[in-house]
């Protein structure tokens, strides 16, 4: 089994200096990544965001969670993370994603295509950045990109690409993760009408193992080899976890209250149960790589101290 490895997304602050201490701290509690997500809304711009915690940091990774693919070219895309890994002496990690909010691509005058054709011109990218970050001279004539005879400069420290992160909840997706990714992130969770709701029902352990089933099968042989990962939407310290489940269930009304306890998706418990819910969890679906929100760092500190790198 993989070692546990833990990300905290962060968003936003209001000053350089209380973007860079938030990033001190995630290194100082034994986070892995700090990771930055990319949405037209609130919250900082996440190129730069990501090169600021960088260089406030030594040792703490970087990532993207994740690109939104179709507000980038994917030959820019490959540009830029090569330099941040070279200027970050190899520390990013690339998450990249199909996009999903209707209102984003409305605001900035962009076509929202249906899930499916969004997928396939994130294949067509992801194929386009591999093979330049690879050091290939690249020459594509797909559905969605054509790029012809173009190599990029600089080359990434990490060889053949700083690790590639994609997830998502939908077979199409998860498929193209467990075929092209380093990490297959998933989130359990379907955005449906244009990112304005949520279905849920992948949260469901036979939700679980049936993705999982699907990542196998598409991964084949390498399927060894990937790194499994979960977005944790709560983490939460009680010696009461079905009381704060139920208040969960209040809001999470597709889920019942076993359902929220049972889900990888969820911490509740004391710091012990914790940690024996995410052994349990490595146990059974080989999931190793947890990542949770900013204003859960703290909370989940005491975990990351216990089994970080174990």
């Amino acid at each position: 089994m993989k070692p546990f490895r833990f990300g905290i997304n962060v968003r936003d602050a209001g000053s350089r200096t209380e973007w860079q201490d938030k990033a001190r701290k995630a290194e100082a509690l034994g986070y892995a990544v700090l990771l930055v997500p990319d949405h037209l809304s609130g919250m900082l711009a996440t190129i730069p965001a990501v090169m600021s915690a960088a260089d406030a940091t030594r040792h703490l990774g970087i990532g993207t969670n994740v690109l939104n693919n179709d507000l980038r070219h994917p030959v820019l895309l490959a540009r830029e993370a090569a330099t941040i890994d070279l200027l970050t002496d190899g520390r990013l990690e690339l998450g990249l994603g199909a996009g999903y909010v209707k209102t984003e691509y409305d605001q900035a005058g962009l076509r929202f295509d249906r899930g499916g054709i969004r997928v396939d011109r994130l294949a067509e990218s992801v194929a386009i950045i591999k093979a330049l970050l690879g050091g290939a001279e690249v020459t594509a004539a797909g559905e969605h990109y054509r790029v012809t005879g173009h190599t990029i400069h600089p080359r990434p420290v990490q060889q053949p690409h700083p690790p590639i992160v994609i997830g998502g909840n939908g077979p199409r997706l998860l498929a193209l993760a467990a075929r092209e990714a380093n990490t297959v992130n998933f989130t359990g969770i379907s955005f449906i009408r244009g990112g304005t709701a949520l279905d849920m029902s992948g949260w469901r352990v036979a939700g679980v193992d049936e993705r999982l089933r699907m990542v196998r099968e598409a991964a084949g042989a390498r399927f060894d080899r990937l790194e499994l990962s979960v977005q944790v939407q709560r983490v939460i310290v009680t010696e009461r976890r079905r009381e704060a489940a139920e208040e969960l269930q209040r809001t999470w009304t597709q889920l019942s209250v076993d359902e929220i306890l049972d889900a990888p998706y969820v911490l509740i418990g004391t710091v012990d149960e914790m940690v024996d819910a995410l052994h349990r969890r490595r146990e059974r679906w080989g999931i190793s790589y947890f990542v949770t929100f900013d204003p859960f760092m703290d909370v989940l500190a005491p975990v990351v101290a216990k089994l970080a790198g174990t």
